[in-house]
């Protein structure tokens, strides 16, 4: 006898697990980062680790999204083969319900992030539908779902290769961690997926990552396979490249490392990563007839208090009357508390703006002076200025820098993660300035935002160039005016210090 599922069982189970996830984080990665934290010598990094820590208790007492990026949603559904499904629809078309109510519920607005025809118009669908489906059959009969948000700063991180069979996984890996950059906003997960073919090692790292924290606990118990094995070697080794919290430097860069493997070739060898990062979300749940299953909110007192450290050593910066001379006088690493008004503007904007100055058309914002921050944030709720507005990833914008330092007279920016060798040197040549932002505090950052107004190509939605009018918000300065870089600095120096500790315990 089949057991019946109905539609909206699917459809409502679903919504209610995209918003949970939104501003709920699995307690393992909480443990995991403040595990991290007590242990991190670094104070750039423990600083990032707390506001990622003081975020996630934000979103979860006001439940909002823990990063402005919620994500494009990826499913992973085992159906029974005795199950029959109450509806006229396909159960593709009701997960996608699930998520585009989920992504416009009115009392949590979610960032649509997908673009349908990717190589031309690339429009906003509206909904953050269509969700990436996987499904399977199996025997049973229940339907067993796990589904993740996945930001794009992590996925754009993926990296895959096809192997010699007699290469060393373990050296690709390290070879490989650190051409990700920091935009993957680490500590975070590494899925990896090895064997079967190029598509499928992919498959098996995204599906990695859907498991519960639990290295230390194969530690403690030991490794009873290879693949265990390789876990620990993997997370041993990327901690040791002294990468740390947002590519700051420091002792904790992965906090797990997740494997799935697969039989293959007898001439192939395909190995492929993708990070999850510190925006970490997913949920799993099995419909087996009885109605909707909803997700259960953890204890609140589970999440731990953590204090930001903006004591000693922090500046505080009026953005509205900041001389060069001032700008020139901060150094890598410093921590700043920004106060007044900053722009905003991205990928598209960027684009657009850079097109305009090639045609010789006068911008409808003066940069001059201004900082320009990487941002597309959610909408507001209720009385929000602006919904949680982290910041994206800065080296898709290097392309565009050069031209609006030399063109605008732009003072500065402000993002996530390393800039590439352009940026820098247009950076230094200008003696402009790029500070980070922690990225997987997106909440935290909105509220130093007490006003948002559109200024410009408010027909790009959250890609609009926007005037943000802040108090008191922590960013880190991340390349100087004479173009030093504090993510080639600061793993550098954290990579020796911790080989210099490796040798002291051999």
């Amino acid at each position: 006898m089949s057991v019946v599922i109905r539609e909206d069982d699917v459809i409502t189970s679903v919504a209610d697990a995209l918003q949970f996830i939104s501003y709920y984080h699995p307690i393992d990665f909480v443990d995991a980062v403040y595990q991290a934290y007590l242990k991190e010598e670094s104070k750039a990094a423990k600083d990032a680790m707390a506001q990622i820590l003081v975020n996630s208790r934000m979103c979860a007492l006001g439940k909002r999204p823990i990063c402005q990026d919620t994500g494009i949603v990826t499913v992973f559904v085992r159906v029974g083969m005795n199950v029959r499904f109450d509806s006229n629809r396909s159960l593709e078309s009701m997960i996608n319900e699930g998520v585009s109510r989920a992504y416009t519920h009115p009392d949590n607005v979610l960032r649509a992030s997908v673009l349908a025809d990717p190589a031309g118009a690339r429009k906003n669908t509206g909904d953050n539908t269509p969700a990436v489906i996987h499904m399977t059959l199996v025997p049973g009969d229940t339907v067993e779902i796990a589904l993740a948000a996945k930001g794009g700063g992590s996925e754009n991180k993926s990296k895959m290769a096809m192997l010699n069979p007699s290469d060393n996984i373990v050296e690709w890996v390290k070879k490989t961690v650190p051409t990700m950059g920091a935009g993957w906003c680490p500590p975070g997960m590494l899925g990896i997926g090895i064997g079967g073919t190029a598509e499928k090692a992919m498959l098996m790292a995204k599906e990695a990552l859907m498991d519960p924290i639990d290295i230390h606990e194969l530690r403690e118990r030991g490794a009873q396979n290879r693949v265990e094995e390789l876990r620990l070697e993997i997370f041993d080794e990327v901690n040791r490249l002294g990468i740390g919290a947002q590519g700051l430097g420091g002792l904790t860069t992965v906090l797990d490392v997740k494997i799935i493997d697969y039989p293959t070739h007898a001439a192939s060898l395909p190995v492929a990563i993708i990070p999850n990062c510190a925006a970490t979300r997913h949920a799993h749940f099995t419909l087996d007839g009885s109605g909707p299953v909803l997700q259960q909110a953890p204890d609140i007192d589970a999440y731990p208090q953590v204090s930001l450290d903006m004591g000693e050593g922090v500046r505080k910066v009026n953005m509205d009357s900041l001389s060069h001379d001032e700008i020139k006088s901060w150094q890598p690493g410093d921590t700043l508390l920004l106060s007044g008004k900053i722009l905003t503007g991205r990928d598209a904007a960027h684009k657009r703006m850079v097109d305009m100055l090639a045609r010789g058309e006068q911008l409808p914002v003066d940069l001059k002076g201004r900082f320009i921050y990487y941002v597309g944030p959610v909408d507001p709720v209720r009385d929000e200025a602006v919904g949680p507005a982290g910041p994206t990833t800065a080296t898709r914008m290097d392309k565009f820098t050069r031209t609006l330092l030399e063109s605008t007279g732009l003072a500065g920016m402000i993002g996530k993660g390393e800039r590439g060798g352009s940026a820098i040197e247009a950076i230094k040549d200008n003696e402009s300035v790029y500070l980070i932002a922690v990225g997987g505090a997106a909440y935290l950052v909105s509220q130093a935002v007490k006003k948002a107004e559109v200024l410009a190509f408010a027909d790009l939605g959250m890609e609009a160039i926007y005037e943000f009018e802040v108090v008191d918000m922590p960013v880190t300065v991340a390349v100087d005016s004479r173009g030093e870089s504090v993510h080639l600095s600061g793993p550098q120096i954290w990579k020796k210090k911790i080989e210099a500790q490796v040798l002291e315990l051999k």
